[in-house]
């Protein structure tokens, strides 16, 4: 007697669909189309009249960072350089990443692109990107007619 199985038609679909989940959930460099050599990590959140964005960039220097916006895509991108090339063969082991990073994140249509700024403190670098007037909560008054 043979037993019965399932089939399942889309059982690879969701075997490739997961492999390349996984190639997009690695940082791809924008400008090389390259991956990434180490993950900017960031905190987004959202306050009544402003989004902030907290990226860590640990070990850099504010020349080495750049924040651009065009056509609605903020990105935040710099260089770690090695500190010492001329003796990287002395060193017994090198954890710490190093190379280019890029992220970029898609502004909404309640940002106010013109008014953003950007500072860095402690190896962390803040976007703050202010909300159009239009985009704030308001409170409307209810009359009784």
């Amino acid at each position: 007697m043979s037993a019965l199985v399932n089939y399942d038609p889309f059982r690879s679909f969701r075997s490739l669909q997961g492999e390349i989940n996984r190639l997009f959930d690695r940082n791809l460099d924008e400008s090389t189309g390259q991956m990434a050599q180490w993950p900017m990590r960031v905190d987004i959140h959202e306050e009544k009249d402003q989004i902030i964005i907290k990226a860590d960039v640990p070990g850099m220097e504010q020349k080495d960072i750049q924040v651009n916006i065009e056509n609605g895509l903020l990105t935040i991108s710099g260089e770690r350089k090695f500190e010492d090339e001329s003796r990287r063969g002395n060193y017994l082991r090198v954890e710490r990443v190093y190379g280019r990073f890029s992220r970029s994140f898609q502004l909404s249509n309640v940002a106010d692109a013109k008014k953003i700024s950007a500072s860095y403190k402690n190896g962390v670098l803040e976007v703050s990107i202010p909300k159009l007037e239009e985009a704030k909560p308001r409170s409307i008054q209810v009359t009784v007619n």
